[in-house]
């Protein structure tokens, strides 16, 4: 492969999309990662970012194989509604019953779960940048790594100040889980609808307010439980 000015855009869009695509499994990894121990916070970023390139170099063998699976973005889209739901939620109630090894395990569960549903768009994209130069698509994967581990401690770092930033962290899943469901073909056909970029936009911000109204709910009533 000859670095010629191709190849030097080819790098550059890669870049661009490692920095744009890494943020959604930093936010992950983080909201993840909050309740854990001091002490293994590092851990749980380091496997969980692990898990997440480990899961893209999968996806990259069966890219087009994964792709003609119907119904596979309406399915990753409700799993994501699911794991966005949990993470507002949080495990407070619980935290007393669970070691900090078994929390440490359940956090890295819950980040390679999120990570397998948006993996896919990461890979595709940095599949099609490479233009099928397999060093190019491998430094993608490899540059995505220390990416999502400083965006992971980073947005660590804004949770522990500021507690709002793990709702807007849930508002992004769902934003992302939304969009994941309009853009399932296979789906769409069924509703008889045509995808379009507003159709997008709409579903995205639906998802949004979706899992920010169950968390809000879900949080009111284990904050109040009803009484015996």
């Amino acid at each position: 492969m000859e670095f010629n000015s191709a190849t030097m855009l080819a790098i550059g869009q890669i870049i661009w999309i490692d920095l744009l695509l890494s943020g959604d499994n930093a936010v992950v990894i983080a909201l993840a990662c909050r309740s854990l121990p001091d002490h293994q916070r590092k851990i749980g970023i380091f496997l969980g970012a692990s898990a997440a390139v480990i899961l893209r170099i999968l996806f990259a063998l069966v890219i087009t194989q994964l792709l003609a699976i119907p119904f596979l973005q309406a399915l990753g889209g409700i799993l994501l509604f699911w794991i966005a739901i949990k993470l507002v939620v949080g495990e407070e109630g619980e935290e007393k019953n669970i070691k900090a090894s078994d929390k440490l395990w359940a956090a890295v569960w819950t980040i390679a779960m999120a990570d397998a549903v948006m993996s896919l768009d990461n890979v595709v994209a940095i599949s099609a940048a490479a233009d099928g130069h397999a060093e190019l698509f491998i430094f993608g994967l490899l540059l995505s790594v220390p990416l999502i581990i400083f965006g992971s401690t980073l947005v660590m770092g804004l949770i522990e100040r500021f507690p709002l930033f793990v709702w807007a962290g849930a508002a992004l899943l769902g934003w992302i889980a939304g969009e994941m469901l309009v853009r399932d073909v296979a789906l769409m056909k069924i509703i008889g609808v045509i995808p379009t970029h507003t159709l997008e936009y709409v579903a995205a911000a639906l998802g949004a307010a979706l899992v920010l109204t169950i968390g809000f709910l879900l949080k009111k009533r284990a904050s109040h439980p009803a009484s015996d």
